[in-house]
């Protein structure tokens, strides 16, 4: 009897584990509502980022998309530090003007309303001018769970050099 039992709950238990991965596996069927202000906010951390820096996410990625999307506001003079994206990045400038720099020495100034593609695995920096704030909304494909690699900050001199 006490055979059976085990048997019998062991198999109402595969069964409801195989009914929950088939329900997981199905694509959603609704739109999904992030309501601005619930995906979180945080200060650009020091060690990533020269200045002042908010970072306000709109979307995380998913189970369909490795995609992820935010704002990021930088004040005058504040930029990130190198990085590259192992999937590329779209950067949408929705306030003021962005710079975004390369190793190579090029500079891309975009204003309110350009669109900036970094290729994947470009090593650069982006963020304000040194005399105005600029927002830009970024979307972030994903790799293997990676979407940035951080490298060394830039340095004024660096910057400066390029913010002219």
């Amino acid at each position: 009897m006490q055979n059976k039992l085990t048997s019998l709950l062991l198999t109402a238990g595969i069964l409801a584990s195989v009914s929950g991965l088939a329900n997981a596996a199905e694509p959603a069927t609704a739109q999904m509502l992030y309501k601005s202000g619930t995906q979180g906010q945080f200060k650009g951390p020091e060690k990533l980022f020269t200045g002042d820096v908010s970072v306000e996410m709109l979307f995380p990625a998913n189970d369909t998309t490795a995609y992820s999307g935010a704002y990021v506001t930088f004040q005058p003079g504040a930029r990130t530090a190198w990085h590259l994206h192992p999937a590329g990045q779209h950067m949408v400038i929705t306030s003021g003007v962005a710079l975004t720099g390369t190793r190579d020495g090029k500079i891309i100034t975009a204003k309110a309303g350009d669109s900036v593609w970094c290729p994947p695995n470009l090593e650069h920096w982006h963020g304000a001018t040194p005399d105005a704030p600029m927002t830009h909304l970024v979307i972030t494909n994903s790799i293997d769970g990676k979407n940035v690699i951080w490298g060394d900050k830039v340095t004024d001199e660096q910057y400066l050099s390029k913010a002219k």
